[in-house]
């Protein structure tokens, strides 16, 4: 059986084993696929592991071998699903894997806006404490957390996780999901109430017709102009011109962001030249504990379907 991995890189840049996937099968990995040679490396393969690599609905419709895509990642959206359907080939995907460390870039981007820890190094090493007639001195206005309102969009794993770390730190948490919750450490509230209370938004919902641009200028104008805006789940969600001109009018503090609506960014992205907006590569998921949870869930999803009880199915 042959298994072709067509973005192996990201997940696995050379810190990681493939041992236990080749134990399986006939295993081909790449580094990476350019859309010209995905054809010709996949049409012989009965399982195919993708991370961001698209599968069409025409792509998979040539592939007569293939019976089997595991998704390297928690996000489906580059697979035809309904195509893999139709085809009746099995499509599973990794969930919850990176929810800790997801959870933990949360808290970074909230850091860096509160704390500017880079900006004060930065400050230090250039010789402004040597230079400095006080015995300290700060460049930004620095924040402390307790009794601060975070604002969670979506209560699901990531959403709650976000919720304890928040809560040992002495937050005040409110929360909105569509699926009604409970939780005695948190408020549940409406959208409107949530940006109008929070100091802090954290985004944890999926990309929906309905989520998309969800972040637009009418939120952003209920949000406090003291407020911060955080986003691990998925750039389009927010409209991203409409941020960038609250950012640089002020009507918000600041914003950090791990995602974009495109992804690498276009050059003439507003966010990137966007006051106080502080922006890492999507790599809330890529420690190296999550990686590795990751493809050992990848291995078992592939044992389960070979052995006719498959897990995780989204097809």
């Amino acid at each position: 059986m042959k298994i072709v991995v067509l973005d192996s890189y990201t997940l696995n840049p050379g810190d990681l084993s493939w041992d236990a996937l080749k134990e399986i099968g006939d295993c081909q990995i790449y580094d990476r696929t350019p859309s010209n040679q995905l054809l010709e490396r996949s049409k012989e393969a009965a399982i195919i592991l993708t991370n961001k690599t698209p599968l069409s609905a025409e792509t998979i419709s040539q592939l007569p071998v293939l019976k089997y895509i595991g998704l390297l990642s928690t996000g489906y959206d580059v697979v035809n699903v309904a195509e893999a359907k139709k085809r009746q080939i099995v499509v599973t995907n990794i969930p919850a894997y990176g929810t800790q460390s997801v959870a933990q870039m949360v808290f970074a981007h909230i850091l860096n806006l509160t704390q500017a820890v880079g900006l004060h190094d930065g400050s230090v090493k250039q010789g402004g404490w040597a230079g400095s007639t006080d015995f300290c001195y700060w460049r930004s206005p620095l924040v402390e957390l307790k009794d601060k309102t975070l604002g969670v969009v979506g209560y699901g794993k990531i959403g709650r996780e976000v919720t304890k770390i928040a809560l040992a730190f002495g937050m005040k948490v409110v929360a909105y999901d569509s699926i009604r919750m409970e939780d005695k450490n948190v408020a549940f509230t409406d959208i409107p109430t949530l940006f109008q209370k929070s100091d802090f938004i954290s985004l944890h919902c999926p990309l929906t017709p309905e989520t998309n641009k969800f972040i637009n200028k009418d939120k952003v104008n209920l949000m406090k102009k003291t407020a911060f805006l955080i986003n691990t789940s998925r750039g389009a969600i927010i409209d991203e011109y409409d941020l960038s001109e609250a950012l640089n009018q002020n009507r918000i503090a600041g914003a950090g962001l791990d995602v974009l609506s495109k992804e690498p960014p276009a050059h003439d992205n507003p966010l990137l030249q966007a006051k106080n907006c502080f922006i890492t590569p999507h790599i809330a998921w890529a420690t190296f504990e999550a990686r590795e949870r990751l493809l050992k869930q990848a291995v078992e999803n592939i044992k389960a379907f070979l052995t006719g009880n498959p897990v995780n199915v989204i097809s």
